[in-house]
């Protein structure tokens, strides 16, 4: 199989590569994570590069392009550990592209391309543990007007976005609506998160929502895997600079006169680093490759790829502590912000022993070797 780029998807990396390291320094990541955790000019900044309308089609606004794009676009982020929800607008735009009417993509579509509007999903209840098909959020139809309550957590820059992807029960099936921030009965408390992020808890009390689907499980399992796909590139770029940063670590600190990367144990350890690492790469592209799979291939081959990336993400985050010492916690050195990002991808869209249930429930007879 052929895993090289196009010239296209290339120079699409180079683009994105070029802003992280000219654009988006650790000074101005610090200082956004000190202004709580979301910049909306260095969101605007991903729009005119036309990364918030990636998978937006082209008489949209939109970029019109696929996973494989995707994947480029989130290792590049994650390289800089960029704090804007840059997967919010992919999945924002791949669901409403491909479950909303036409009235609704018309009216959101293009401004979330544009970047003037930031759509986030808010699917995760306190009692969920990371299932999609239980809700407590309520939806109900008066006339022609469809209202929500009920509340969501940890929803990303959920105080700083102009609408919301709810999740919500509809006589004991699950639908997805849009709903505006400031639309009444809606309320918002934000906060920052471990990584210098930002997230919400968002309530709901009779709040006017827009259809967006009355298929809404089949459409929320479609977001959820469009995030992990998106976490598992994000991710392989942070592991990349984790690598990057412990091995240049290893050669310039020294112990008894000689450099600490002389030290055979430790090269070990490295080596053992590179191949978490790789494994993580070949999983990402695995996830991207499948993400327009049909949906029962696409969740198992998506809860794969989570688990070995949040294995892959304790292990050389933790050796990364470990081979650099005190100095690889301290909030003053990159490296432990890498490892704080880290942690935070791991849990998100499901933790690693999540998936690994998931994966045991989805395994048929051919445990996944031939499928």
């Amino acid at each position: 199989m052929d895993f090289d780029f196009s010239d296209d998807q290339q120079q699409l990396r180079d683009a994105v590569r070029k802003w992280v390291d000219k654009g988006y320094g650790f000074e101005r990541r610090r200082a956004i994570a000190n202004a709580g955790g979301f910049d909306r000019g260095a969101y605007g900044e991903l729009a005119q590069l036309g990364l918030t309308g990636l998978y937006i089609p082209d008489d949209q606004g939109g970029m019109g392009m696929g996973p494989v794009e995707g994947m480029v676009v989130m290792e590049e982020l994650g390289r800089g550990i960029v704090l804007e929800p840059l997967a919010q607008a992919l999945i924002a735009g791949g669901i409403l592209n491909g479950y909303a009417e036409a009235a609704l993509k018309s009216s959101w579509l293009p401004r979330i391309a544009a970047g003037e509007a930031l759509v986030v999903l808010a699917q995760q209840e306190r009692k969920s543990r990371y299932r999609l098909d239980v809700c407590e959020t309520r939806a109900e139809r008066s006339a022609s007007a469809w209202t929500v309550t009920g509340a969501k957590s940890i929803v990303p820059a959920g105080d700083r976005a102009d609408a919301f992807l709810v999740p919500a029960a509809v006589d004991g099936k699950i639908a997805l609506f849009l709903v505006e921030r400031g639309a009444a009965g809606v309320a918002a408390r934000g906060y920052g998160t471990q990584d210098g992020g930002r997230a919400a808890e968002v309530t709901f009390n009779a709040a006017p929502a827009a259809l967006v689907t009355q298929d809404g499980l089949t459409a929320l399992e479609h977001a959820v895997d469009i995030g992990i796909a998106a976490s598992c590139a994000e991710a392989v770029g942070v592991l990349d600079k984790t690598m990057d940063t412990t091995v240049e670590y290893l050669n310039t600190r020294k112990q008894f006169g000689v450099a600490l990367a002389t030290f055979q144990a430790l090269r070990h350890r490295v080596a053992d680093m590179k191949m978490q690492l790789e494994l993580a790469r070949s999983m990402s592209y695995y996830a991207s490759l499948k993400l327009n799979a049909p949906a029962e291939e696409r969740r198992r081959a998506l809860s794969r790829a989570k688990y070995q990336l949040g294995v892959s993400m304790r292990f050389v985050g933790q050796q990364s502590v470990q081979l650099h010492g005190g100095i690889g916690v301290t909030d003053e050195y990159i490296g432990s912000h890498y490892f704080k990002k880290l942690t935070q991808l791991e849990l998100s869209f499901g933790d690693t022993l999540h998936h690994l249930g998931e994966v045991s429930q989805r395994m048929q007879d051919t445990a996944g070797v031939f499928a």
